[in-house]
């Protein structure tokens, strides 16, 4: 059975006890941040205290799935610094202690980190993310459309074209038009509907629908009080939008992907998040490997802040990377896969030459 040598142990035990201690500090003040943000909603139609508290209590998960990596740099490079100021770094690397072992034992508390950010990714921020904003959504009387479109929401199923003036987070539709075109690009009819509700499996009930059928140069127009409408919009595709992609589950990303896909719209934002979703989490094992240089060295006057405040530093530069590649790949049709990778591929080829220096010395 495999066991952990003493040291081994040791040095996880403070290295993990660092990142930890950083992650907190970290989400308790972005909370507060959080929660300062919230304040100046409330009062907005039925918006209270009890709900900003219960949404930023939600927004928990994905802040910590953010600050991972954030908190493995600084909190490996506080642990690192602190044991290098009390020269026992010194004394391992005396007794036979390798560069190679040091960074193995490292990746142990990475990789562990690496299991926790991906069910923490999958398994809670999807869900969480939803909820926070349903919740604010229904207490502010506020729609997933218009989300930045003055027009409403725009989907694209097959050959119709949805316009949709207000999506309710109780899956609920307002003011609903579809444009459906012919297999010669021709616009065949048009639909107008004053709402809509959802009947499993895939079917829409439209109330109050008005549809203009145009024929050559003339037009009709058909008035009911309700219809069926059968589309591959649903529900949980129209809950998807109320979450950022970064903020999404790998399923529902795929899921919502493929949908863009064989409609043809664009797909490389979603693309990237998908990879980033994959790449995001394996970040812990760069920034263990980042951060180990920094154990070789043992100044003792000033030396841990100073590189407290480098991996500071490190840190927004990475999490600014992150968005930055995100914006251009999706903006200058990068590959998906290379706008992901490009900041943790910076770093890790930075932990690679700061580790053969340091091996030089």
């Amino acid at each position: 059975m495999f066991r952990l040598k003493l040291y081994q142990r040791y040095l996880m035990r403070e290295i993990f006890a660092a990142i930890f201690l950083v992650l907190a500090a970290f989400i308790a003040l972005f909370s507060f941040f959080d929660l300062i943000n919230e304040l100046r909603s409330i009062g907005k139609s039925g918006y209270q205290l009890s709900h900003a508290l219960l949404y930023v209590t939600l927004k928990l998960p994905g802040l910590v799935y953010e600050l991972v990596p954030i908190a493995v740099l600084i909190g490996t490079l506080y642990a690192l610094s602190t044991l290098a100021r009390h020269s026992e770094i010194t004394v391992l690397r005396a007794s036979g202690l390798t560069t190679r072992d040091l960074l193995m034992t490292l990746f142990r508390v990475a990789g562990a980190l690496v299991v926790l950010t991906f069910i923490v990714g999958e398994g809670l921020v999807p869900f969480s993310e939803r909820l926070a904003q349903e919740i604010q959504a229904k207490a502010m009387s506020k729609v997933i459309a218009q989300s930045g479109f003055e027009t409403g929401l725009w989907l694209k199923d097959g050959r119709d074209f949805i316009n949709i003036q207000k999506a309710m987070p109780d899956a609920s539709l307002e003011k609903i038009r579809i444009y459906r075109f012919d297999g010669k690009n021709a616009l065949e009819s048009v639909t107008d509907a004053a709402e809509a509700s959802f009947q499993p499996p895939g079917r829409w009930v439209l109330k109050d629908v008005v549809r203009t059928i145009l024929v050559g140069d003339s037009s009709r127009v058909e008035r009911s009080e309700a219809a069926d409408w059968h589309s591959a919009v649903t529900p949980d595709l129209l809950a998807l939008l109320m979450v950022s992609p970064d903020k999404m589950s790998l399923y529902g990303l795929l899921n919502y992907n493929q949908h863009l896909s064989e409609n043809r719209q664009k797909t490389e934002r979603y693309e990237i998040a998908i990879w980033k979703k994959l790449v995001y989490p394996l970040a812990a094992l760069v920034m263990v490997a980042l951060a180990l240089p920094f154990g070789y060295s043992h100044n003792r006057v000033g030396g841990v802040s100073l590189k407290i405040f480098a991996g500071v530093m490190l840190g927004i530069l990475f999490y600014a990377l992150n968005g930055l590649f995100s914006n251009l790949g999706t903006i200058n049709s990068w590959p998906p896969f290379a706008s992901a990778t490009l900041p943790s591929a910076i770093f890790l080829l930075a932990a690679i030459g700061m580790l053969w220096w340091v091996e030089r010395r």
